[in-house]
C-alpha cells in the first residue's frame, strides 16, 4: 500500500516563504469567490495545461477560508499570496478565523477511509463518505481536502494556528517531446 498522505501543521515549512510572491486581500464575501479566484489565476502562464483544475483547487481553498475560517464575516479578510510559472503553482491562503481544529480527526477519518478502499470493504466505506464536524452544513463533506492532498503534489501544509495553508503544485513540462519534472 502506498504511503498515506495526511494533513499536517508546520508554520516553519518552506512553503510559507512569501518572498517574490504576489499578494491579494479579499473581503469574506461568499458571492465573489469565483471572481477572487479569477483575479489570482489570471496571473498563471498559458503553458499550464491543468488551468481548470488549478482554478477549482484555488477556489475551494478560498471558499473554505471565507466560509469556515471567517464565517462569511464581510469585515474579515482572506489573504492570498501566489506565484506561478510554467512548472509550478505556489499558493498561500490565510484567513482571520480560529483555525482548523479537527485536523487530527480528519486524518484519522481519511486513514480509515483509505483502509476500507484498500481492503475493498465497501460496506464499511459507506461510513466514510463525508467528514463532518459540529460546524458542518449540508454542503460540507471534507471532499475538497481529499482532492487537495492528491492535487498539490509539492505539499499542502497548515500554519501553526491552522488558519492558513500553503500549497505547491509541480507541473510536468515537455521539452523536445520528453516529459520532465517541474522545478
Amino acid at each position: 500500500m502506498e504511503e498515506l498522505k495526511e494533513l499536517r501543521s508546520d508554520g516553519s515549512d518552506p512553503l510559507f516563504d512569501k518572498a517574490n510572491m504576489l499578494y491579494k486581500e479579499f473581503p469574506s464575501d461568499f458571492r465573489q469567490i469565483r471572481y477572487f479566484t479569477l483575479l489570482i489565476v489570471q496571473s498563471a502562464p498559458l503553458e499550464i495545461k491543468e488551468i481548470n483544475l488549478l482554478e477549482q483547487q484555488i477556489s475551494e481553498v478560498i471558499k473554505n477560508a471565507v466560509k469556515h475560517g471567517n464565517e462569511c464575516d464581510i469585515t474579515k479578510k482572506v489573504h492570498v499570496w501566489y506565484s506561478f510559472s510554467p512548472s509550478h503553482a505556489h499558493i498561500i491562503v490565510e484567513d482571520e478565523g480560529e483555525g482548523f481544529k479537527d485536523l487530527e480527526k480528519w486524518n484519522e477519518f481519511n486513514r480509515k477511509r483509505v483502509e476500507c478502499l484498500h481492503n475493498s470493504n465497501f460496506e464499511e466505506l459507506s461510513n466514510f463518505v463525508s467528514f463532518r464536524t459540529r460546524n458542518s452544513d449540508d454542503q460540507d463533506g471534507g471532499n475538497a481536502l481529499f482532492a487537495a492532498l492528491e492535487y498539490w503534489n509539492g505539499g499542502f501544509v497548515y500554519n501553526d494556528k491552522r488558519n492558513g495553508v500553503a500549497m505547491l503544485k509541480r507541473f510536468q513540462q515537455k521539452r523536445h517531446g520528453v516529459a520532465i519534472d517541474g522545478d
